[in-house]
């Protein structure tokens, strides 16, 4: 950025990641200039985000040329010298910080012990009788000329000073200074001075600093110490003298800013290399490398990580140390710490305390508050112990508690005790530190006790089983009884044991039968019938209550729909009847049945599926392949069963039955093993072989017994006799399957029963094939 002033254009300095202090002469010539102290912090701010690196008047400021004279970097972060935190000495990353800075403060007030010298400038302000304001600059000589007054020699003089020397100076041109006249002197722009930084710095050399700078500003444009400089030896020199000696650790630690002085016209600052260097790691607040001077001790070193953690082992310390030929190790006892001296490269261990009690006792079971207490002169028996727990709960096994007791080689063992002789005082027990004590409760020494209901009630289940329970409690809490429950009968069956016994017994429960009204009042019996673990209650369906069932009935009918079934035993004619008869257009001999499949029936189909599955031969089907419907048909006769009402024909339906009555099919379908699988017109008369012949006749490997699946479910076969077959007589609607020949490996598989056909008819009469089978 350039600033103009005075049609003079004046470069300054700005560095991305060092970025340069502006010389004190600039900002003054930029005010002169007319700008405001806005302006001017606006440019130095706006400037720490651009990236052009600038040349100053007459000298140039990059770190890193081959010059000794540099105006200071506000903040400075060395590259490859920046060493972690973790590995670094404690103290090393105050000067590389980024968010801790010790840059020069401009905007403050005059110290009153500041030394006046030549380039400082001088405000004198004069107000009251007289007025004045006049801004003079120190000259080389160390005076200043005020108009009508003559030079005033001002260097080396303090601001009090100055302001004394001018009060009597202008005394004599204007006369009654102090009463009728005032003088203020205050400090304009600042004069540079140029500081030498020499040793173990990360970038020595010349400094032109603000002539406020401090010895900790002076380090902190230098970039801090190297690797090998020493942050507690920081000499100050002055005239060739030493007259400070800085150590950062007072700072840091102690909060010392006493030798931080202010540093003067050519000051010599030298870093000499550390002394010692000691790492401490373990139960430490700061585990750091630090940097010890001669004459600290293990002590000074814990203070300066902070002290110890709170489970910390201070007893002893361990310290290693290179010695010599071979390394060494010390414990340092507690008694020691403040007189063991480290020495460079030592390393300090703090271990952490055993993970163990010295003085716990651990209570469980059977009391109010189980859980760990102390092992005291208070608390030392087992009767004390208990009475800390605030005592026995009432549920206590009273006969046997025990205690576990860790010997001395760490194995354990079991000492019992007498619960009722422990809390009635006739004897007591001593306890050692780590001693668990437990007393079980009756119900930790027993299998848990239920009660089971279930049957026609409202909500079956298993029940806590509770003292003085009645069969009507166990049936109050399972919600009453359902509407189909039996009032004559309440079944209730009961455990035999006998833990004496000495010989086989066949009878295995005990049977007991009451009756029960519909509000649940028992016979007195019953109602004095106390309940006992492990009892099961059942109530049964009464034989007198019939949930209603339906059948169906679809197709060509009067009335389609859903019919209740009045009684049991009801036909395929009932049903037609009810329906109001078949409509002219129906086709009676094809009508069919679908019955509802049963979760057993379901259960069983897939299972033999799952064992098909798992075969190891090629039949082997996948069960999710298969669509397993909720019906399945069932062959009837609809025309015989209507011409006789009650015979074999007329078959007696069940819940979920669904009777279609189609319209008339005209067609034949050809499906399985031959060429062309199609639907062609039914030709009264017209044989088997005909409809074959149409599909383009039999594939080859088929086998050449077709069968016939009708409309109404029934299914016929193709019977041969020596050269001769007999096949089945071929009605409307009906369905021609061609199977394929038996595999080598044995019969047709049930993959080949099903691809013989692709229709949800041909799949259904496998299933109820599969059932009729496994009836």
């Amino acid at each position: 950025m350039t600033i103009v002033f005075l049609g003079l254009a004046v470069s300054m300095v700005f560095v991305t990641d060092i970025v340069a202090q502006i010389d004190p002469v600039l900002i003054q010539k930029a005010k002169a200039a007319g700008l405001s102290q806005e302006q001017i912090d606006a440019a130095i701010a706006g400037s720490r985000s651009g990236n052009e690196v600038s040349k100053s008047v007459g000298e140039v400021t990059l770190p890193g040329t081959e010059i000794t004279d540099r105006i200071i970097p506000e903040t400075i972060i060395p590259g490859d010298s920046v060493i972690l935190p973790e590995l670094a000495p404690f103290g090393h990353e105050i000067f590389s910080s980024r968010n801790l800075t010790f840059a020069p403060y401009y905007n403050m007030a005059t110290p009153s012990d500041y030394i006046l010298g030549a380039g400082d400038e001088i405000v004198i302000d004069v107000w009251g009788a007289s007025e004045l304001n006049v801004r003079l600059k120190i000259s080389p000589e160390g005076s200043i000329t005020l108009s009508g007054v003559g030079p005033i020699y001002l260097n080396g003089l303090t601001i009090s000073e100055t302001e004394e020397r001018v009060k009597s100076m202008l005394n004599k041109v204007f006369g009654g200074i102090g009463t009728r006249t005032f003088v203020r002197v205050t400090l304009g722009q600042i004069r540079s001075i140029k500081v030498n930084m020499a040793g173990e710095v990360s970038l020595p050399g010349t400094y032109t600093l603000p002539s406020m700078a401090t010895l900790f500003n002076a380090l902190y444009s230098a970039g801090g110490v190297n690797h090998i400089g020493s942050l507690r030896n920081i000499k100050l020199y002055r005239n060739s003298k030493e007259v400070a000696s800085l150590d950062v650790y007072d700072f840091l630690i102690n909060g010392k800013y006493e030798s931080n002085l202010r540093l003067e016209d050519n000051d010599m600052i030298i870093v000499h290399p550390y002394d010692a260097l000691v790492a401490v790691n373990g139960k430490v607040k700061r585990n750091r490398v630090f940097e010890m001077t001669e004459g600290e001790t293990l002590e000074d070193l814990i203070r300066y990580t902070g002290g110890f953690t709170g489970d910390a082992y201070t007893e002893n310390i361990q310290v290693k140390r290179k010695s010599g030929r071979m390394q060494e190790i010390y414990t340092v006892n507690k008694s020691n710490i403040s007189s063991f001296s480290l020495k460079d490269g030592d390393t300090v261990f703090v271990d952490k305390i055993i993970e163990e009690y010295s003085n716990r006792l651990v209570i469980k079971g059977a009391v109010w508050r189980p859980g760990e207490y102390q092992l005291s002169s208070e608390t030392d028996s087992l009767s004390e112990l208990i009475e800390k727990a605030e005592g026995l709960k009432g549920n206590e096994f009273a006969s046997r508690g025990q205690i576990t007791r860790r010997k001395s080689d760490y194995t354990y063992e079991v000492i019992p005790f007498d619960v009722r002789t422990i809390t009635s005082g006739s004897s007591d027990f001593l306890l050692k530190s780590d001693d668990e004590v437990y007393i079980p409760t009756i119900f930790d020494m027993r299998e848990e006790y239920y009660v089971i209901i279930k049957g026609e009630v409202n909500k079956p289940d298993t029940l806590p089983f509770r003292d003085a329970m009645t069969i009507e409690d166990v049936i109050l809490q399972g919600s009453g009884l359902k509407e189909s429950a039996s009032l004559a009968r309440v079944e209730l069956a009961r455990r035999i044991k006998d833990p004496e016994s000495m010989q086989y017994s066949e009878k295995t429960a005990e049977i007991y039968t009451f009756n029960i009204s519909q509000n649940l009042m028992l016979e007195q019996e019953a109602s004095h019938f106390i309940i006992k673990p492990f009892d099961e209650i059942t109530v049964r369906t009464s034989p007198g209550y019939q949930a209603q069932a339906s059948v169906s009935v679809v197709g060509e009918v009067l009335f389609s729909g859903d019919y209740v079934m009045a009684y049991a035993g009801e036909r395929l004619s009932d049903l037609v009847q009810k329906a109001g008869g078949a409509n002219p257009t129906a086709y009676i001999r094809g009508a069919s049945l679908k019955r509802k499949m049963t979760d057993e029936e379901r259960n069983k189909i897939e299972s033999l599926l799952r064992i098909a599955q798992s075969s190891s031969s090629s039949d082997s089907i996948s069960v999710a392949s298969l669509n397993i419907s909720e019906y399945y048909p069932v062959g009837i006769d609809l025309e015989a069963a209507l011409a006789n009402p009650g015979s074999n024909e007329d078959i007696v339906l069940m819940p979920g039955d669904m009777l279609v009555v189609p319209q008339y099919n005209g067609v034949v379908k050809v499906s399985g093993a031959v060429l062309y699988p199609n639907a062609v017109t039914c030709v009264k008369g017209k044989g088997m072989r005909s409809y074959l012949s149409q599909s383009g006749g039999y594939k080859s490997g088929a086998r050449k017994q077709p069968y016939v699946v009708y409309m109404n479910g029934k299914v016929a076969s193709t019977k041969s006799f020596l050269f001769i077959r007999n096949y089945p007589q071929i009605d409307p609607g009906c369905e021609i399957i061609v199977p394929m020949k038996a595999t080598k490996s044995g019969g047709v598989g049930l993959a080949e029963i099903i691809g013989m056909s692709s229709t949800s008819v041909s799949l259904a009469s496998v299933v109820a094939m599969m059932i009729n089978a496994l009836k």
